[in-house]
């Protein structure tokens, strides 16, 4: 999927994958969560336990080639695009830390959060990922044959 959101970055625009990538990874999320919900709450043997365990697994498989779509590639690239040179390297860093330092908090918190309860785990991180979705629309400019004078114009 990484490979095909490169080929598709220069054709539909980095901010379409963006919010495409965000839209899916919250539906797949949330997807995954009514999944363990309903699981939980259907009874032992229910009938609609593989349905359930299916659903989980195949979105849990799209999730993952949404986020190659773009999340998961597109901010470096939006990041070199947007900084200017003068502040390029402290950017870089500024950012490259708080991607670090988030991926660490998910990684020590996952355990304690699935322990608390699956469904909701996995409905933060579909309200997480929807976040994303608004903040993409509402703020990252496109960037795809812009000059970094008319990137920057678009934050004024």
């Amino acid at each position: 999927m990484t490979a095909i959101a490169v080929w598709l970055m220069d054709k539909a625009g980095r901010r379409l994958l963006l919010m495409v990538s965000s839209g899916g990874m919250a539906i797949c999320l949330f997807l995954v969560s009514l999944s363990f919900y309903l699981k939980a709450h259907s009874g032992v043997a229910s009938q609609y336990e593989t349905f359930f365990t299916i659903l989980a697994l195949v979105s849990l498989m799209i999730y993952i080639a949404s986020f190659s779509l773009g999340v998961g590639a597109i901010p470096w690239i939006i990041m070199s695009e947007i900084l200017p040179a003068n502040v390029k390297g402290v950017g870089g860093s500024v950012a490259t830390l708080s991607n670090w330092l988030t991926s660490w908090a998910v990684t020590m918190t996952i355990n304690l959060l699935l322990q608390w309860s699956s469904a909701g785990t996995f409905m933060i991180y579909a309200i997480v990922s929807a976040l994303i979705l608004v903040f993409v629309a509402l703020c990252v400019p496109e960037t795809k044959g812009r000059t970094l004078e008319e990137i920057q114009s678009s934050f004024r």
